[in-house]
Order: structure tokens, then sequence, then C-alpha cells
């Protein structure tokens, strides 16, 4: 899997130094099932993707969908376990990060983000 940086240049704040791109489908649902957690600095980024679970997951996570434009459009601060989200229609990408990140990182709808390799 790739490894990028994600930035939301709008707030100029890096939020996660080490993300990994999952684009296949095994990869995508595979998802962070079987691990301990993500540490503060990680994030997995689900591409295609309109919509996440929890399930089987042991700890909460944030999720933050983007358009094909890299802008947000919907943020899900700290999902629990065994949660189904919601249908994004309009989202290209999702993001899992740390539960806590959003807010941390000030991301709102609006934002644009950014990968960088």
């Amino acid at each position: 899997m790739k490894i990028v940086k994600v930035v939301n240049v709008t707030k100029g704040v890096v939020i996660a130094h080490q993300a990994r791109i999952a684009a296949s489908l095994a990869q995508r649902m595979q998802g962070l099932l079987g691990t301990k957690g993500l540490g503060p600095d990680q994030a997995l980024i689900l591409k295609p993707c309109t919509s996440v679970h929890t399930f089987f997951m042991r700890f909460p996570i944030d999720v933050v969908f983007v358009d094909k434009k890299m802008c947000v459009i919907k943020t899900i601060p700290k999902m629990p376990s065994f949660r189904l989200s919601p249908f994004i229609w309009a989202s290209s990408i999702a993001i899992e990060l740390p539960a806590g990140k959003i807010a941390q990182s000030n991301t709102c709808r609006g934002d644009i983000l950014e990968f960088r390799y």
C-alpha cells in the first residue's frame, strides 16, 4: 500500500503523516479490521468509498468524507464500534483517523485536503 501525508490545505495543518491508501477491493474490505488502533499520526484512506463501518473494531475512529475535488463534505467524529455511517453519495474518498483528530486539526466541511507523496 502507498503511504502519503494528508494535509488540510485550508487550515495549513498536517492531519496524518502516515496514511495508507486502500484502493483495491480486498484492501478496502480489510480496512482496519484486525488492528488494535491507529497511531496519532496514522490514517487509512479508502478509495473509492461512500460509507464505512466499525463492525468488529475495538476502538472509535474519526471519519472524513471528501469529494472528487478533495473538498470535505462530511465529518464523523468519534464514530463508535459496531456502527454504520450514512451513505455519502457525493463522496469519493473516506479517511479513517484516530478518534479526536478532526477536533485536533479543526477539520470541517468545506476544507480542502491534499495527499502528498
